[in-house]
Parts: structure tokens; sequence; C-alpha cells
């Protein structure tokens, strides 16, 4: 039996972003790049200001993403992400920005 490698390995992204990360396209910024990735999921602003994401596929794509989202957009203030890594569960069809 093959060994699966990382980019089959699926996974499941949840981060919580701090920062000057609302009122700066950070949503949008966040999309794009998952979208670019291929990635599955939703991201959405939290009443606390913080910004929340969920986001499936490669484990390899998501830290892409992770990285990205470490940066933000030229707007934002990224203070910090904690990050948790969890099983794709495959619940997503694309990746969507929520609201409340």
């Amino acid at each position: 039996m093959a060994a699966m490698s990382a980019l089959d390995a699926q996974a499941r992204l949840e981060a919580r972003v701090t920062g000057r990360v609302q009122g700066v396209g950070f949503r949008q910024f966040v999309r794009w790049h998952a979208r670019q990735l291929g990635l599955t999921g939703w991201v959405r602003n939290e009443p606390d200001g913080s910004v929340y994401l969920v986001a499936e596929g490669p484990r390899e794509r998501l830290e892409q993403l992770l990285r990205a989202v470490q940066q933000g957009p030229p707007a934002a203030r990224v203070d910090d992400v904690q990050a948790h890594w969890l099983p794709a569960q495959g619940a997503f069809e694309t990746f969507e920005i929520r609201w409340g």
C-alpha cells in the first residue's frame, strides 16, 4: 500500500485572527487566497473584533493559507493567529464569506 503524500492528506484548519483585521478587506483577502489554493470553507467577522476562518483541503495548501493570513492585506495589522488542526469533514463546496 502506497503511503499518502502530504499533498493528498486532507485536513481542516480553524483559526482566529486578532489585530486590526476588520474593515480592512481581511475577509476578502482570505477568500481570494483560499480560492486560489482550491480550498473550501468560510471566513467571518466576530463580535470581539477578530476574524474566524475554517478551511479544508490538502494540508500543504492550508499551510500556505495560514502563512498568508499571518501577513494579511496591506491595511491590516495581524497581532496573533490561533490555529487549530483537525481532520477534514468534507462539509463545504466552496469558500465563502459568512455574515454574523
